[in-house]
């Protein structure tokens, strides 16, 4: 169960005393096999504040790579796992660049450290004093005070938010079970500049947000949906494709859908998950001269790989079956293999076994269907091209 911070616990790890206590029990190895020992060190040097030092200090640990330059913040458990990646912080601080901004569920302040760097003003606010507190401490250049984030407590400024999904390491998806509630926070703020964060598998045309729905992916991995209403949107639905070392890219539904149907080519593209997710894959495929292998299909197909992009060189196409795609591998030397499925009933991990691997090659295999025919793709290992696009 995780440590359940106080006022007190903050003011003092914000102290000159709290600070030392941290930079001693951060020398603690504190993983899996000298936990135990490290504990009972730890209680006999600081005694009833060693749980407080511990959690601290691995909480900490867990940041470093979500929020790089964090070190010395303070965090509960539940704060950190909602906590926006500073990646992705930073992009939509980058959208509000030059606007006075509001965040009115600002936590422990991953999203304020981002805004204090492009807004002309950036005021945080949240209902709980604990949390408040180390936002404080963690982002002093930000205004702070405490409120609800359905009571509104500024004019003419742009809205940011960011609902609790999660309590003891619960997740929810319902909009009406967000904290605060979804509806409930669009009212709050109806005809204002508002940015909410969400979870990416809400049901946004059922909910009925007139606005952008944003789909955020960092590192390969979808990360969050964005709901910027009227006066912020392009468009209506946007995929932006993130990348921690800074690089990064977004397609609208503004752009060109159009793209060719056509036999499979050379090249099969499995789209980011932001952009399925988006429902921009036609969109995607236009911008890269790609084309779907069928339309209710995400997969799409090429005769060239554009730049930058992820895709598998085709090596065979066979109407897919167990025994004929296991026969298929052994052909082709094959002892390690991806599978990717889409479409059809294949758990790649039930079917991996049963495949009998036993060559030196490793090849990548993508399961599909084409009208309702299952066929199965061999293709070469996933490569990214680096090779210049002529657009």
């Amino acid at each position: 169960m995780a440590y359940a911070f106080t006022l007190g616990d903050v003011e003092y790890l914000r102290s000159s005393a709290g600070r030392d206590a941290l930079r001693e029990v951060d020398e603690l190895e504190l993983t899996t096999r000298t936990r135990l020992a490290d504990i009972g060190r730890a209680r006999a040097r600081f005694d009833v504040r060693a749980p407080l030092l511990v959690e601290s200090v691995l909480l900490r640990r867990k940041a470093a790579a979500k929020l790089p330059g964090s070190a010395d913040w303070l965090f509960t458990d539940d704060a950190l796992q909602q906590a926006t990646p500073a990646a992705v912080a930073g992009h939509r601080s980058t959208r509000l660049a030059g606007r006075a901004v509001h965040d009115v569920t600002c936590s422990i302040g991953a999203e304020l450290d981002a805004l204090v760097g492009t807004a002309e003003v950036v005021i945080g606010s949240d209902i709980d004093p604990v949390r408040l507190a180390m936002a404080k401490h963690n982002v002093p250049g930000a205004q702070l005070l405490r409120a609800d984030a359905l009571v509104p407590t500024s004019r003419d400024i742009v809205v940011v938010a960011d609902p609790a999904r999660r309590s003891g390491g619960r997740r929810t998806h319902d909009p009406a079970a967000l904290q605060p509630p979804l509806p409930d926070l669009v009212d709050a703020y109806r005809g204002r500049d508002l940015a909410v964060k969400c979870a990416p598998g809400l049901d946004f045309d059922r909910f009925g947000w007139d606005g952008e729905v944003e789909i955020v992916s960092l590192d390969g991995a979808v990360r969050e949906a964005c709901l910027w209403s009227p006066g912020l949107a392009s468009g209506s639905r946007r995929a932006t494709v993130l990348h921690s070392d800074g690089a990064g890219w977004s397609i609208t539904d503004e752009e060109d859908d159009t793209i060719p149907e056509a036999e499979p080519g050379e090249w099969i593209v499995d789209p980011d998950g932001a952009v399925v997710r988006a429902g921009l894959v036609r969109h995607f495929g236009a911008r890269h001269g790609l084309w779907q292998l069928d339309p209710r299909i995400a997969y799409l197909t090429g005769d060239e790989l554009p730049a930058g992009v992820a895709g598998f060189r085709v090596l065979d196409r066979i109407k897919y079956s167990e025994k004929t795609l296991r026969q298929e591998l052994a052909r082709h030397d094959c002892g390690v293999v991806e599978i990717l499925v889409r479409g059809v009933d294949v758990d790649p991990a039930q079917l991996r076994p049963k495949l009998k691997l036993r060559g030196k090659r490793t090849l990548s295999v993508v399961i599909t269907r084409i009208g309702r025919s299952g066929v199965a793709f061999v293709c070469e290992p996933r490569t990214t091209s680096t090779r210049t696009t002529h657009r």
